[in-house]
């Protein structure tokens, strides 16, 4: 898959959950890896044609693992060559879950951490949107996550507004598959920074990684299937809500 491609699921997307509106100043958290990086970019392309005028900063958190400071100048790079506004901040994330409070199991603490420093950076930045890097397969594992641990049928929503911060949280790539995200971004040579946790790769959702994998193996369409569900279903807002008329704003 191109990211040619790639931008028009994130603005199919976009449009059929009205994620962005004249005017938005949207955050993406960039952590390094290959869904925000390729978010960023399609987020910075679609300012051209998507026909809504909104702007779009970049924002790295670096965690600190280990106490060391992350080079993430590749993307620096990449980013202002898409004229896309892009800053790295430094946290003490990595210290507190690992070294100081020694969790034994970091996940919950560190995304914690890294939600509300994201909050507060986006607000400094005077915007109104957050933008997140999750994909299809992440809304997938969710779902039979909660499902299987708590007992419930939900998973993330397409759009959240939070109304403690007066911020909205998107997640433009949920129509594309990490599959599909990897080939793009592979495709397209962009740089992606490794991530230096020290719980990479062993987590709990490792095992339902695994699951849908293997799943989709015996039913290409597995996780198609399972979007329709969400869709078709309603729940978290997953129903779509673009119904194919054109706002004030889009018909003058």
């Amino acid at each position: 898959m191109s990211m040619q491609r790639l931008e028009g699921l994130v603005r199919k997307t976009v449009q059929d959950y009205e994620m962005i509106a004249p005017g938005d100043k949207i955050c993406v958290g960039v952590s390094g890896g290959k869904d925000s990086v390729a978010l960023t970019l399609a987020l910075g392309r679609l300012r051209a044609y998507l026909g809504v005028p909104f702007t779009v900063v970049a924002v790295t958190l670096d965690p600190c693992f280990g106490g060391q400071e992350t080079d993430y100048s590749p993307l620096a790079t990449l980013f202002a060559a898409e004229h896309i506004p892009y800053e790295v901040q430094r946290t003490d994330i990595g210290p507190v879950v690992f070294d100081y409070r020694k969790e034994p199991n970091p996940c919950a603490l560190c995304a914690k951490l890294r939600r509300g420093t994201l909050h507060t950076a986006a607000k400094a930045l005077g915007c109104n949107k957050i933008a997140l890097g999750h994909h299809l397969d992440d809304a997938v594992e969710t779902f039979y996550m909660n499902l299987w641990r708590e007992g419930r049928i939900g998973c993330f929503s397409p759009v959240t507004y939070l109304s403690r911060r007066d911020l909205t949280m998107i997640r433009p790539l949920l129509l594309a598959t990490e599959a599909e995200v990897q080939h793009a971004v592979r495709a397209a040579g962009l740089p992606i920074i490794k991530s230096r946790c020290p719980a990479d790769g062993v987590t709990v959702r490792e095992d339902t990684k695994q699951f849908v994998r293997e799943m989709s193996k015996k039913d290409p369409a597995f996780r198609q299937k399972t979007l329709h569900a969400l869709q078709e279903s309603g729940i978290d807002g997953w129903a779509p809500v673009h119904t194919g008329r054109k706002k004030d704003w889009q018909a003058e």
